[in-house]
């Protein structure tokens, strides 16, 4: 299933470019979902029609979804809920407190994501458009499988490691520790979404099938904005494959007084092309009137697409590669407009932590690359390279060997 995600500032037209693209994948025959993920939900408003929680039909191969996360938050974490607010309540909190108190940072986002598991393994669709929320949330929901790797691993380390074992044993002692200790379903149900989160990790990374499209306006802030979100989801490993600037005045035309505002778009246009390429930039023209209802969006989607495919690969480069020259390994990211002075980079274990900003990346290392020493990253032509020289590492390793021995044959003489 290919997957196309539309990203962009709260505003530029994303959920409008969403629909029109879902119609034009539609018209070409792929069995097409558009969802949004966005809380403040406007692609029933696109299309004129009601949307629900549940995939609903427009048009012969074409349905489409608002996700309602309360929804899906029952449906997946409600034993989880549950067992927490007992023991919140046995704590002297309040109900409705203890509920609210048992829905970690980001769990309504994250079950949203988990649809797209699932409507990926149903095998219903060929293509999965998702309208999100304004870039900053879109961020926070597609760095949530990395976000939360962590935490969640702890908490089913502790499930499998502690919890289990001890389960048995303690609830035969008195009713009172029983209260306390997680029913098998509340296990199982951490365990599952654990799981989850590393198979949507690995979809939404999948450089062959998943890509985000970012839509801008030709205005300072969007583009800002927009500069920052491609460095980030680049970071995170989301290949970027096409940036689309959407109303932009006729230049044919007079248009009165906002005649100025068009040469201020034509300067920030240039601006667009030449900071964002090698990415194709895709120009979509202001029209008339607001675009809504499928005639709107047929005509929408024929001037963005013209004849060619919307779920063709417009940019095909990975956003991470790890390269190997002789005895050096790298690891390169394009961080298009990245600063280098707010790039931090280090090794933990297995583990390379690269931070721009508040915004993290843990990249797993190959094993070829366990145990090397980075050196120090250098930023070339849009690209950091983090460079593990393999001749450097055992040297280094050698020099500590024969300064532990020097140490121990003084310590041996001084005896």
């Amino acid at each position: 299933m290919r997957i196309l995600t539309f990203t962009g500032k709260g505003g530029v037209g994303k959920t409008s470019v969403s629909a029109a693209t879902a119609v034009r994948l539609s018209q070409m025959g792929y069995r097409t979902l558009v969802l949004s993920t966005d809380p403040a939900h406007s692609l029933s408003d696109s299309f004129n029609l009601p949307l629900g929680a549940e995939p609903t039909k427009i048009r012969e191969n074409l349905q489409a979804i608002e996700v309602n996360p309360y929804v899906d938050l029952k449906q997946n974490w409600q034993s989880v809920q549950k067992y927490y607010t007992r023991i919140f309540m046995a704590q002297g909190v309040s109900g409705i407190m203890a509920d609210e108190m048992t829905i970690l940072p980001g769990m309504e986002e994250l079950f949203s994501l988990l649809r797209i598991k699932r409507y990926k393994a149903s095998g219903f669709y060929d293509v999965l458009v998702l309208d999100t929320a304004p870039t900053g949330e879109t961020l926070r929901l597609l760095s949530l499988p990395d976000t939360l790797s962590w935490g969640m691993k702890a908490v089913k380390n502790v499930n499998k490691y502690i919890v289990r074992p001890l389960s048995k044993p303690l609830s035969k002692m008195s009713d009172k520790i029983a209260n306390f200790i997680p029913p098998a379903d509340a296990i199982d149900s951490v365990d599952q979404v654990f799981d989850e989160l590393e198979d949507i990790r690995e979809i939404l990374t999948d450089n062959a099938k998943s890509t985000v499209r970012l839509v801008m306006n030709a205005e300072k802030m969007s583009i800002k904005e927009t500069m920052r979100a491609l460095t980030y989801l680049n970071l995170y490993g989301f290949k970027v494959d096409m940036v689309l600037v959407n109303r932009l005045l006729d230049t044919k035309e007079n248009s009165g007084y906002l005649e100025h505002w068009k040469s201020i778009q034509q300067k920030y246009l240039g601006e667009i092309e030449e900071g964002f390429s090698p990415l194709p930039v895709k120009k979509l023209r202001m029209y008339e009137q607001e675009i809504v209802g499928l005639k709107s969006l047929d005509q929408f989607a024929h001037d963005m697409y013209g004849e060619s495919d919307p779920s063709d690969m417009m940019y095909d480069e990975p956003p991470i590669k790890f390269v190997r020259n002789g005895d050096v390994y790298e690891v390169q990211m394009k961080l298009m407009f990245a600063n280098p002075v707010d790039i931090d980079v280090w090794v933990t274990g297995d583990e390379l932590f690269v931070q721009i900003g508040n915004q993290r990346k843990i990249i797993t290392l190959p094993i070829s690359l366990t145990g090397l020493e980075p050196g120090d990253a250098v930023f070339k032509d849009k690209w950091l390279h983090i460079p593990f020289d393999l001749d450097k590492t055992e040297q280094s390793r050698l020099q500590k060997v024969q300064r532990e021995s020097h140490e121990s044959r003084e310590q041996k003489v001084c005896h």
